[in-house]
């Protein structure tokens, strides 16, 4: 029998942060308490741009609890449905990605990930979903390859080469570049073929598929919708069948609350497979920097868990002050009561929520850099902004390129001689790496210029 702190550490686990779990027998909670290292968990990602943010980290976090307990993490790369485009909180469908950006994104996803997850084959792996959806005629031999087969004829193996561009020569490529076979060692690879696909489909009606809000609002709105976003949510659903084939079991999928619907399709596909269907566990979303919509790079709302310590500790404490909770609750180790007297305490007016902003901006960075990078990132911080007694409202501009331009497309100035007397006075100063400038510097997203005396802008 377990003890009371295990069922503590996965209440903990299935509570804080999460927005909804799906268990409706209680299987899943049961298996994680009693059987944790015969637990499998699939988190997909599509690597349609090079970092991992905040927002990934949060359930990057969750993922490492369940970790530490003993479970098997599948990190699935949608190399696949990369090309497809997930529709999930588009208003338009998603622009197409080249093979070679998912290929570049992809080797960036993996050497991101280890800074929270741990890598060892007893608690993790990682598989592409092109592994089981493309087929032996997409593969495309290049000039230089080559193709052997063995056969064997009574007690001798011959071994022949033949044309890589033949069905047989593509056949031989194929399977010997089935992560199944390289890196899994698994004696069958597992496909899904157009005809398998279809009959899946078979239990899907459109009208499960079309009552999605997202796809009402843009018929509503005269938008396309294309029949390869209509059929995301169930690939998604496949990949979680595959997965259970593989590894024997897929007993939970996590996300975020956007991505219910396509997790709970994932049930449905795995039922009609006749396998345990996955429990869902979809996590609440974390607000950009903006503290309105969700973190996004497409947004520029977002702190990348690779950015430098100064400037994840600056981007922190930019967050209004109604995101301080949802951050310490999603992104930090500080115990929930704990976060629930701060709320309270910034709600009745009782602390300075700079103060506060300066303790999560600290707890974040030890995470991702260590303690030591917290006290270089905070005096960082302090010199160039408390110091200075920049105001917390400061001009955001976005733009690249020389400042000069910026300042006047913003209306901030109405002619370049205007601009060019402040920077012969050496009154325009880059006050992020604390250097005067001539107007021959480019302009750095994230810092903040000051122009003259009481004028404050920030690229974005």
């Amino acid at each position: 029998m377990k003890s009371a702190t295990q069922k503590e550490k996965v209440n903990e686990i299935l509570t804080r942060g999460v927005g909804e779990f799906i268990d409706p027998d209680g299987s899943f909670r049961k298996k994680l308490e009693n059987d944790p290292k015969n637990v499998v968990i699939k988190f997909g990602v599509d690597p349609t741009r090079p970092d991992l943010h905040l927002g990934h980290a949060v359930v990057l976090r969750k993922l490492r609890q369940l970790q530490d307990l003993g479970c098997k993490v599948i990190f699935l790369i949608g190399d696949y449905t990369t090309m497809i485009g997930d529709p999930t909180g588009k208003s338009k469908i998603r622009p197409e990605v080249s093979q070679k950006e998912v290929e570049e994104n992809m080797k960036t996803y993996l050497d991101q990930v280890n800074k929270v997850l741990l890598i060892e084959e007893k608690v993790f792996s990682w598989i592409r979903n092109s592994d089981w959806f493309l087929d032996v005629t997409d593969i495309t031999p290049s000039p230089e390859s080559k193709t052997n087969i063995n056969i064997t004829e009574g007690d001798k193996t011959k071994t022949y080469e033949i044309p890589p561009n033949s069905f047989v020569g593509k056949a031989v490529l194929y399977e010997n570049s089935r992560m199944q076979k390289t890196h899994l060692h698994k004696p069958n690879i597992h496909t899904y073929s157009l005809s398998r696909v279809l009959a899946v489909l078979r239990h899907i009606t459109h009208s499960q598929l079309i009552a999605r809000d997202l796809f009402q609002d843009r018929l509503k709105a005269g938008q396309e919708l294309y029949i390869s976003e209509m059929l995301y949510p169930v690939i998604q659903g496949i990949d979680s069948s595959v997965l259970h084939q593989i590894y024997g079991f897929c007993d939970l999928e996590v996300g975020g609350t956007d991505q219910m619907f396509n997790m709970l399709v994932g049930r449905d596909v795995m039922k009609m497979n006749k396998q345990e269907s996955q429990s869902v566990l979809a996590f609440k979303i974390l607000e950009g920097l903006d503290g309105k919509e969700k973190m996004s790079k497409s947004l520029d709302n977002y702190v990348g868990i690779t950015d430098a310590p100064s400037d994840m500790y600056g981007k922190i404490m930019s967050i209004p002050d109604s995101s301080i909770g949802n951050y310490f609750e999603l992104c930090t180790f500080t115990p929930i009561e704990e976060v629930e007297e701060i709320k309270k305490k910034i709600n009745n007016g009782k602390v300075n929520p700079r103060d506060i902003k300066m303790r999560l901006a600290r707890e974040i960075v030890a995470i991702y850099h260590g303690e030591k990078a917290v006290t270089d990132a905070e005096e960082s911080f302090i010199n160039t902004f408390q110091k200075k007694e920049i105001p917390d409202d400061v001009k955001e501009i976005k733009g690249e390129g020389l400042l000069m331009p910026l300042l006047l497309s913003a209306g901030l100035f109405e002619s370049n001689s205007e601009v060019r007397r402040l920077f012969e006075a050496g009154a325009i100063t880059d006050l992020t790496s604390n250097t005067k400038l001539t107007g021959k510097e480019e302009v750095e997203k994230g810092h903040v210029y000051k122009i003259g005396k009481k004028t404050f802008i920030k690229i974005k």
